[in-house]
């Protein structure tokens, strides 16, 4: 086969894969700009997109970490790139194919770094690897043709890229793409481009081959499978209570910590709900531990089954809970407050001696940036309204207008323990708002009024 076809096939076929890449790219630059932000702001919180409650639903499943992906390909990209450079050129090997081989590998190097170091970070999402699993598979095809093809000393690049792909996708998919990689590589030893056809030994090298190549597979799905069980049951002993099923203090912090970034650039508020289980140390000292943890544990149900799937509950303390509500404003915070305090209070909980023990909840709402502009400053302002609630006679939800809010707001104004149905409240009581027992609030224009 002449150079110049040899190179203008190699030319068709990265101009192909660069379509691809442009394809796949260009809507995402152009529509996705925010959620790339948002999601690397994601990744930099929680290093490990893992966490998340929400299971994963595209075809590629979960992507590993960003940055690890990154290094990983970089190091293997580039190290392949230049041993393969240093043996072509170095050593004088298939003279009549090198200008392509030398272009094929320059190509693939400008692929690496466009891909890994221009591109903003999360534009392809979970198509990166499907777009760049195809490309190495094209590059690593037309190297074997160059190379002498059933003897060619770089087939080993079809079981590292389907060895390290089984580590970002799942088995099915590893499974396709291994089939695909076998292709590859038959159509690639076996073309006839010129020169002999390849004796018993060829053809015996190349089936060895290609099961080199679908063992690898079989193995690195087997291995990547283990990795992310064990990495997940890591990820959930770092980040879940143990008794209540619930997100623990850790994540909480990171998840408001993110929620605050958030916020900045959607200019969409959230609150914080803090949540204290009345009289906990007393059914300790009655009814023993075993029965406080069972309190402890259906509250944590009641929380859990009352969030919605983009809230985060969490288990503050011994006896405290957390709830984030993004994009929640204080009345909205303030029902679902409610409807968590009424699930608790609904509870019963069988003692040995055959008694019932009801729960109640204190609970405080702050919202950001009323009550505060940092963590610290809103589970403050949440933990002060939460002991309202208690000084108030527990079993109740308050929330109050923070010190950033539109004339101040650090003074406390309490409404009467006993409220008369439809009593209106002067508009220079509503730095405070409260719900009591079994009572919902409705404001409006200059006043509030209690309804029980």
């Amino acid at each position: 086969m002449p150079v110049d076809l040899i190179v203008s096939l190699v030319a068709l076929l990265a101009v192909a894969n660069v379509v691809l890449v442009a394809a796949a790219v260009l809507p995402s630059l152009l529509t996705s700009g925010q959620r790339v932000a948002d999601e690397a702001a994601d990744r930099t919180t929680f290093g490990l997109t893992a966490v998340s409650r929400t299971p994963p639903s595209n075809l590629l499943g979960e992507s590993p970490p960003e940055l690890t992906y990154d290094r990983l390909v970089r190091v293997a990209g580039w190290a392949f790139i230049v041993v393969a450079m240093i043996v072509v050129v170095g050593g004088g090997f298939w003279i009549e194919h090198q200008v392509a081989i030398v272009v094929l590998l320059a190509l693939a190097g400008l692929v690496l770094l466009v891909a890994h170091d221009l591109l903003p970070a999360g534009s392809l999402g979970n198509l990166k690897y499907l777009v760049e699993g195809t490309m190495a598979l094209t590059f690593a095809g037309l190297l074997v043709l160059f190379t002498g093809q059933a003897t060619s000393p770089f087939f080993y690049a079809f079981p590292l890229i389907v060895g390290g792909a089984a580590f970002v996708i799942p088995p099915p998919v590893t499974a396709v793409f291994a089939v695909l990689a076998g292709a590859t590589y038959l159509a690639a030893s076996l073309a006839p481009i010129g020169g002999s056809p390849p004796g018993d030994l060829g053809l015996a090298t190349v089936a060895v081959n290609v099961t080199a190549i679908g063992l690898v597979a079989y193995v690195a799905t087997i291995v990547a499978a283990e990795h992310r069980r064990s990495r997940d049951e890591a990820i959930r002993l770092s980040t879940i209570d143990p008794l209540t099923g619930l997100f623990n203090r850790t994540f909480l912090f990171a998840a408001v910590e993110r929620e605050i970034a958030r916020s900045d650039r959607s200019g969409r508020g959230f609150c914080l709900l803090m949540i204290d289980l009345d009289d906990l140390k007393i059914v300790n000292d009655r009814f023993g531990h075993f029965v406080g943890d069972r309190l402890l544990e259906a509250v944590g149900r009641v929380i859990g089954t009352r969030v919605r799937r983009i809230d985060t509950a969490a288990r503050y303390g011994g006896d405290e809970f957390v709830v984030l509500l993004p994009e929640t404003d204080l009345s909205g915070g303030l029902v679902l407050a409610e409807k968590i305090r009424q699930g608790a209070a609904a509870l019963r909980i069988q003692t040995a001696d055959g008694g019932t023990i009801r729960a109640s909840l204190s609970i405080g709402v702050a919202a950001y940036p009323t009550d505060g502009t940092t963590a610290d400053e809103l589970l403050i302002a949440a933990d002060q309204a939460m002991f309202a609630s208690k000084r108030a006679g527990r079993d109740r939800v308050s929330g109050r207008r923070g010190p950033n809010a539109e004339g101040g707001g650090d003074v406390w104004d309490r409404w009467p323990d006993v409220a008369e149905p439809g009593r209106s409240i002067e508009p220079s009581r509503l730095g405070r708002i409260e719900i009591g027992r079994g009572g919902r609030v409705a404001v409006g224009l200059g006043r509030a009024a209690y309804r029980r």
